[in-house]
């Protein structure tokens, strides 16, 4: 006997994705104030890919799809080596600054707030990082690191 599918039925997805930061943001129009929200999302295979998403969306949920097929279409893969960078790395993106360094074997994933949630998502296990700006936006955080990650080479 053939098997049937529901029509709601969906493959696993192979990336995991950890909201970074909702927003609800007020826009004031001549008959009121129109609200919407602004999700920052992040994906990855926790094999080397890893992408950032950023979208609006009348409602949290709409908001949180939209910047997740956002963050999936922004992917790209990361050089890790012995679940470590392969050297250190500075980047800046607007007034945040982000150093990544590597690490050695077990001492873990030393990191605090976006920068330690990428880091996640694309897989590496040991390294050190610093949010070395007073920023505590977490987009533009985001968005350092993601430029860092870049950065490497082999």
């Amino acid at each position: 006997m053939a098997r049937r599918f529901t029509r709601d039925f969906k493959p696993k997805d192979e990336f995991d994705s950890k909201l970074l930061d909702l927003a609800r943001v007020t826009r004031v129009t001549g008959g009121g104030k129109r609200m919407t929200f602004r999700a920052v999302v992040a994906v990855g295979d926790k094999k080397g890919r890893v992408g950032l998403g950023v979208d609006k969306g009348r409602d949290v949920a709409q908001a949180v799809e939209k910047a997740t097929r956002s963050a999936k279409k922004n992917l790209f893969t990361v050089v890790i080596k012995e679940n470590t960078i392969p050297h250190e790395v500075f980047a800046k993106m607007g007034p945040a600054r982000v150093m990544l360094k590597p690490q050695s074997k077990g001492r873990g994933l030393v990191a605090g707030g976006a920068v330690r949630t990428i880091c996640e998502l694309a897989g590496i296990k040991d390294v050190s990082a610093k949010i070395l700006s007073r920023s505590k936006n977490k987009l533009n955080n985001a968005r350092a690191t993601i430029a860092a990650l870049s950065k490497l080479k082999i």
